[in-house]
């Protein structure tokens, strides 16, 4: 067989009519602007129903569908649904919503599909500037070290995992926690700390004990004074702490931890500062709040997501080290088919990859670089103000309502508050909010959120979103009081 015969066999993946798919690429884009432009005039959340479940679960597709059907079965079945996040009325947990040109840089991003371990790439130099404005954004120096990851949860294990190794003691990368010299780690936060702490414990074979949470204040900030009487008391026990964690906007009430008070501790008892800046550190971004969270410029690492407050598409976090090798030290390593090149492709082969745990790392960058240049980081910054604002315009409607009681601090851009009713207790109290909560998201009016505070029942409303009004916060209290008087007529 030649090889002309053996090329006429050829199987590829590339279109089998461009034109065609052409044609229906240009649709998505032009329905996804309308899906986009629309997203008021929809529900800020939909129950999928149980037809379109049962269509969704299909045998396993042997054959090919033209994508034109693929992208109706689409359109029909899986757009209609999402969380709502987009929505502005969507307040529930720390959810990003995402942008026009961030939407643009994903399938930009997709088309290229460019491997961002390092490589002498545009990738690797664009990520480079984003590390570096981001970096500037929080107050760090220029030549700190960072690198993008999927979320806060993968850029706080990184954080520390850093921490750990930095501040070990001995061969700890060569010898593990088996090593007769291993002591027994401890790592400290408020009881507010998100629960990715115990998931990174459990990872780094430090177990969830290591872990050692701190009673919080009455603005569920975290206790110095009882950090303090702890780390002593496990120094006294033999243990070696080596991390601090504070957070800057608790994922409870958006509390901001004491990052000064924290940074004194971890230099006196010789501890990493970990900043947890899931969504909070972005208020770095707002001229006029950034005074909040200017603190956190004092941590050794600072990990946060900017598709929460950054208003970019999912996945996109950042781990960043004010030490320039810190990373590299806890990640680098050495491999035949990794090694770095005088000149061709392989120069700066793992830049990113001694960073972190992925060899395999998708161009998160485009979308970041994109929105940051197109929006201009002031822009950016300014929604994040007008968040904060919004929040503290919606405790104050709160706290006039005869009806409503607020049950923490507004501190950054969430309220946690309850409706009341005469002669219910608490427990009933309890249950009224949570039928509050299920009928107004129900309603697809809005979704809240909820958590525990004290004990009590709390709706939760996080305002993250750029397209929030104050109109839509009005109206938010309106519905909630409707659905409330409706529950207690019963």
């Amino acid at each position: 067989m030649t090889t002309s015969d053996r090329d006429a066999t050829t199987v590829s993946l590339d279109p089998a009519d461009w034109e065609a798919d052409r044609a229906v690429a240009h649709r998505m884009v032009d329905d996804m602007f309308d899906y986009l432009q629309s997203v008021r005039e929809r529900p800020a959340w939909q129950h999928v129903p149980d037809e379109v479940r049962a269509a969704l679960d299909e045998n396993l597709p042997r054959e090919g569908t033209p994508l034109a059907q693929v992208y109706d079965e689409f359109r029909e079945r899986v757009l209609p649904y999402p969380t709502g996040n987009l929505h502005p009325r969507f307040f529930g947990w720390v959810m990003g919503n995402g942008t026009v040109t961030g939407m643009l840089g994903e399938m930009l991003m997709a088309g290229m599909n460019a491997h961002g371990a390092g490589y002498d790439q545009s990738a690797l130099y664009v990520e480079q500037q984003v590390i570096r404005w981001l970096a500037q954004l929080v107050g760090y120096p220029q030549d700190a070290s960072g690198i993008l990851v999927s979320g806060g949860t993968m850029a706080n294990l990184n954080g520390l995992a850093v921490a750990r190794n930095e501040k070990a003691g001995f061969a700890l990368r060569t010898e593990g926690l088996q090593s007769s010299e291993a002591p027994r780690f401890t790592c400290y936060g408020g009881s507010e700390t998100h629960s990715w702490i115990y998931k990174a414990c459990e990872l780094m074979g430090l177990g969830r004990q290591a872990f050692r949470s701190v009673p919080a204040s009455e603005d569920y900030t975290v206790d110095v004074a009882a950090l303090r009487a702890m780390i002593e008391a496990d120094i006294a026990a033999g243990d070696k702490p080596f991390c601090i964690i504070g957070t800057v906007g608790t994922v409870n009430t958006g509390a901001v931890d004491d990052i000064a008070a924290l940074r004194t501790l971890a230099d006196e008892f010789d501890c990493w500062l970990h900043v947890d800046g899931a969504f909070g550190s972005l208020a770095a971004w707002s001229e006029r709040h950034r005074h909040l969270v200017e603190a956190q410029a004092q941590a050794d690492s600072i990990a946060f997501d900017l598709h929460k407050w950054g208003y970019m598409p999912y996945e996109i976090g950042c781990v960043l080290t004010r030490s320039s090798d810190a990373q590299d030290k806890t990640y680098g390593t050495s491999a035949s088919y990794l090694m770095p090149a005088m000149r061709g492709v392989g120069v700066n082969n793992t830049y990113f990859a001694d960073r972190g745990i992925q060899l395999s790392r998708s161009f998160r960058a485009l979308k970041a670089w994109m929105s940051m240049k197109q929006q201009g980081v002031d822009r950016i910054g300014a929604v994040i103000g007008q968040n904060i604002e919004q929040a503290q315009y919606l405790s104050a409607k709160v706290d006039a309502h005869p009806d409503l009681e607020r049950l923490a601090p507004t501190s950054l851009n969430i309220v946690c508050f309850r409706h009341l009713a005469d002669g219910y207790d608490e427990d009933a109290l309890d249950r009224l909010n949570e039928e509050l909560l299920m009928r107004v998201q129900e309603s697809g009016f809005a979704v809240p959120s909820q958590t525990l505070l004290g004990g009590r029942f709390a709706l939760r409303v996080c305002i993250t979103n750029h397209r929030t009004t104050y109109a839509d916060l009005d109206a938010l209290i309106d519905e909630i009081s409707r659905h409330a008087r409706a529950i207690i007529d019963d």
